[in-house]
């Protein structure tokens, strides 16, 4: 997790205020304001208090932290600013709140004038519970639980997607080409809108002088508009800095568009694309995050590998091409290198001062000083402890009884499954997490299965979902319907209808039995997939 003193601003903190923080947000035209969260979901700010965007009442800066009462006990589960500077926040009971700068009605209070303190906003927002926010200079945005997007106040291109350039003063709702669609995703840059719907595809509106909707030309657009350009495509992650747009697909695969004055596309030039044009297509390992920032022309990106890659204006320069970094996470990049420093998202962390139980018992898995008892798995040992696995399983707690042989021995042989497999379950027991490739995740889904543990297989159809692509998708699916996975049968045969050409062309496709081919074909035809 990312270390909260990259930010030169929590030097002001004491090392017991660092300890107490959950979550942090950077804003500001010079980084010179932030919001936290403690661990007791208490929220603090502090810094400059520029157009009050601090909520604390009153325009006073403060290098104290001070307590947003109003706030208090809500945990926070999406958090943004505008340049404006405004800020907008969502609890995870779905209210929405906002403070700041007022102008152009940015706080959808239906007032014009400065937001002291945190409102709560209402208006039009009845019976929906809102899940994410995102602010442009002077507009805003929020996603709700049912996948609708609501948007107000600055609309001087049609970034709020009404049809006109009226600006709004309470949220509303945009519909237009959304009309029906479910959005899962949303972000705005200076004065554009993004969103990604359930399906993988991308609308944009708003400002686009610079090619920043992606949809192949410059004009203003007053509604959504789907960029055709990526057509084919099942975009899960888009990003938008100041003028441009980045958007990962569910294969791993990057695309930018927009303004590229400072390498922000990272084509290798500094020329503007009007469309999608693919990036880091040489980079052997996936990537899995991209990150920009609405008051930023800086671009990063991480791979599953853990690699974390920056370019377009770092520190002034202008870096044309990804640069791979010696950062654990794209967090930093922003930390480092972006103007203003300010951070691209509201980011969690954790300490190692205090260890947890939860944190004690990963520390121990595996570990030869405390274990009283092994497992033999292909002539490898994994230690662990036989009181923690009785109360993590009822496999185990079954095992360890008088009448089977195994409470009996210092060493129990595995042999129906793998290495990887096996200590990925015992660690599992540990930590409440797996770490494994979608191709060992499908042993690891037969062994969650047999053991009935559905939280484990739930997880390992997570790592399936984000591990598919074109040439592995067609045995995970034959695997979710070995191991009855609804939700993962589902995904799989949702994917290889999207991508059907290239998976028809893979040598898993027709290594599969007759059977299974002949109900994919006829289930995929009545989904449509062979019309013209």
């Amino acid at each position: 997790m990312v270390d909260v003193s990259k930010w030169p601003l929590f030097s002001l903190l004491s090392s017991e205020e660092l300890a107490a923080i959950r979550q942090a947000c950077v804003f500001g035209t010079s980084a010179n304001e932030a919001i936290y969260i403690t661990h007791g979901n208490e929220v603090f700010v502090f810094g400059l208090n520029c157009s009050s965007c601090l909520g604390t009442g009153d325009s006073l800066s403060t290098i104290v932290p001070k307590k947003l009462d109003f706030l208090r006990g809500k945990k926070v589960v999406s958090l943004s600013y505008g340049s404006g500077p405004h800020v907008v926040l969502a609890t995870d009971d779905g209210q929405l709140f906002a403070w700041g700068h007022n102008g152009y009605s940015q706080l959808g209070n239906g007032m014009t004038n400065q937001g002291l303190s945190p409102v709560l906003i209402t208006s039009n927002l009845q019976n929906k519970k809102v899940k994410e926010v995102a602010c442009g200079s002077h507009h805003s945005m929020a996603l709700t639980h049912d996948g609708e997007v609501f948007a107000w106040g600055y609309n001087n291109c049609g970034q709020i997607g009404s049809g006109s350039t009226a600006n709004q003063p309470h949220p509303r709702k945009v519909t237009g080409s959304l009309q029906g669609k479910t959005t899962v995703g949303i972000t705005c840059g200076q004065t554009s809108s993004m969103a990604l719907a359930d399906n993988g595809e991308v609308y944009g509106w708003g400002y686009n002088g610079n090619g920043q909707l992606g949809i192949g030309n410059n004009g203003n657009q007053l509604t959504p508009c789907r960029l055709t350009a990526l057509q084919g495509l099942c975009v899960h992650q888009i990003v938008s800095g100041y003028g441009h747009c980045l958007a990962l697909t569910d294969e791993g695969l990057l695309y930018a568009w927009g303004a590229n004055t400072y390498g922000q596309l990272g084509t290798g030039n500094k020329s503007n694309h009007l469309s999608p044009v693919q990036i880091m297509a040489d980079k052997e390992s996936r990537i899995v995050e991209v990150a920009a920032c609405h008051s930023t022309h800086t671009s990063a990106a991480k791979t599953q590998s853990g690699q974390v890659y920056m370019w377009g204006q770092c520190r002034g320069q202008a870096i044309v091409l990804p640069h791979l970094t010696h950062f654990a996470n794209t967090d930093d990049v922003f930390a480092c290198f972006a103007t203003p420093s300010v951070m691209w998202r509201l980011m969690s962390m954790e300490h190692d001062d205090f260890m947890t139980v939860a944190e004690s018992l990963r520390k121990e898995f595996d570990s030869p000083e405390t274990a009283d008892l092994k497992f033999s798995v292909d002539g490898k040992c994994i230690h662990v402890h036989k009181a923690v696995l009785k109360i993590r399983c009822e496999h185990f707690r079954s095992m360890f009884r008088s009448q089977w042989t195994e409470d009996q021995q210092d060493v129990v042989e595995i042999g129906q499954f793998s290495y990887p497999v096996y200590r990925s379950f015992l660690q599992f027991l540990y930590t409440d997490t797996v770490d494994l490739p979608p191709e060992d995740a499908i042993g690891l889904l037969d062994l969650a299965t047999s053991y009935c543990e559905n939280r484990l297989k739930r997880l390992c159809q997570q790592i399936i979902m984000r591990g598919i692509t074109v040439e592995n998708a067609f045995t995970l699916l034959s695997a979710a319907i070995r191991y009855d996975a609804e939700d993962l049968e589902e995904f799989c045969f949702r994917f290889c209808v999207n991508h059907l050409t290239q998976v028809t062309q893979t040598g898993a496709f027709w290594q599969v039995d007759g059977a299974m081919l002949k109900e994919f074909i006829s289930r995929a035809s009545r989904c449509g997939a062979f019309k013209n």
